[in-house]
């Protein structure tokens, strides 16, 4: 006889759909300025205190994960109900413990530990088998929490839905090939077929859902990021514009008045107010200088902005990036004229790979050399000789990163990218910014 708990749980409008859904409830928060930035992976911060993003594994979802585990009462308590030796009662044991261990985690890491869920799925798999083949029909609904898993693995990276679909029409035609071979019922059979399929299906809905959610989270936090910069240089421009004119006009009168001054009769009080003068206009002239240095470096860009930039604009053309945190971690710790033009180099060979490279991936790197610092983009396009790199945009923009490298005493190194982490051809392109570094702090 099938397992009337999982018979309930596929008819009883419920299905295993449900495992992880207090993830939807955990509304995606963002970062409420730049320099808030997540506590740890899958939390964000907004003034009100942190929050999990969906899918990243919160207390909550191990709870809903395994609290449909319960319906697996009725085959266990199947072992005890006829007359079998103790092996066999602690086969039973064994097998559906070990199932529980590993139905728990791959729904509760199914976002954040792809390749480990992906095993784990399998293993699922197999224990379900493995039941099917030794203890017999009561086990085959089994197949229902392998299917649940399944929606929500195997939804990942392009064309992920469609490869979810097939591995849960797989685990249907896997529950049919075990229930024929335990002699399962028909009413029993059907029963249980109905949720091995839908469930499966809507958990691929669900993981869908809790992607776009995520994304959006992050999304939200990168907007933060962007618009809180560009209020920092709204900000140096008006400190430009409001300031630099008074200043200008303090400076202009002081050197004015001191003319007018110096032609009165002298006196010792007079030669006071000239000096006084002249202290005016100097500070005026400083004050002047120090603000233009000031809106210089707020509209300098850096390693780290334009990092959040390149994300942005990759993740938009649907190419993957594999960064560097150094990118973040070691902006500002060098000549800021320096840093600039890396900025600059990084902002072109990321457009140049969005617009000429026909990449699935673009792996950026930051490394440190004797007293240099070289900047990597390389992708898994085409390649420097592809058919429709048009010579005059790509050429004219290596130009300007040649020129720019020049001026900091740098150079610029083309080359046919070789294979590495996270690129999967074996040509693809490679550029890379090479900057002297006089003094660095790690």
């Amino acid at each position: 006889m099938a397992m009337k708990g999982l018979n309930g749980l596929g008819s009883g409008r419920t299905g295993q759909h449900d495992a992880a859904r207090p993830a939807a409830h955990e509304a995606p928060t963002t970062a409420a300025g730049y320099s808030q930035l997540p506590a740890r992976p899958g939390l964000f911060l907004n003034g009100l205190g942190v929050r999990h993003v969906p899918g990243t594994g919160s207390p909550w979802r191990w709870f809903f994960s395994g609290i449909w585990l319960v319906y697996l009462i009725q085959p266990i308590a199947d072992l005890f109900g006829h007359h079998h030796g103790a092996l066999w009662i602690a086969g039973g044991l064994a097998i559906a413990i070990t199932f529980c261990v590993l139905y728990v985690p791959v729904l509760a890491y199914s976002v954040g530990q792809p390749r480990l869920t992906r095993t784990g799925l399998a293993g699922l798999a197999v224990l379900a088998a493995l039941a099917c083949v030794v203890y017999g029909k009561g086990w085959t609904g089994l197949w229902i929490y392998v299917s649940a898993a399944t929606g929500m693995v195997l939804t990942t990276g392009p064309g992920g839905r469609r490869q979810a679909l097939r591995g849960v029409l797989g685990v249907g035609a896997c529950f049919v090939f075990f229930s024929w071979l335990s002699h399962d019922d028909a009413g029993d059979f059907l029963i249980v077929l109905l949720p091995v399929l839908l469930i499966g299906v809507a958990m691929i809905g669900f993981r869908l859902q809790m992607d776009l959610m995520r994304e959006l989270a992050q999304a939200r936090e990168t907007v933060a990021k962007l618009a809180t910069n560009e209020e920092r240089l709204r900000l140096a421009r008006d400190m430009h514009d409001l300031t630099g004119q008074s200043l200008s006009m303090i400076t202009l009168k002081s050197e004015l008045a001191a003319k007018r001054l110096s032609r009165l009769p002298g006196s010792a009080e007079r030669d006071m107010v000239l000096n006084d003068l002249g202290d005016i206009g100097r500070v005026s002239r400083q004050t002047l200088h120090d603000i233009r240095e000031a809106v210089s470096g707020y509209r300098r860009p850096t390693l780290a902005i334009e990092a959040i930039t390149a994300q942005n604009a990759l993740d938009a053309a649907g190419i993957r990036l594999d960064d560097d945190p150094a990118l973040t971690l070691r902006s500002g710790t060098f000549d800021a004229d320096t840093e600039a033009v890396l900025a600059w180099c990084l902002r072109e060979a990321v457009t140049n790979v969005i617009r000429h490279s026909r990449a699935r991936t673009c792996r950026i790197r930051l490394i440190q050399g004797d007293r240099e610092l070289s900047l990597e983009v390389s992708d898994d396009g085409h390649g420097p000789a592809g058919p429709k790199d048009p010579d005059g945009a790509a050429g004219a923009g290596l130009r300007g990163m040649s020129e720019r490298l020049d001026t900091v005493g740098g150079r610029l190194s083309l080359e046919v990218a070789n294979p590495g982490p996270g690129i999967r051809q074996s040509h693809g392109f490679k550029l890379t910014a090479t900057v002297p570094v006089d003094h660095y702090d790690d």
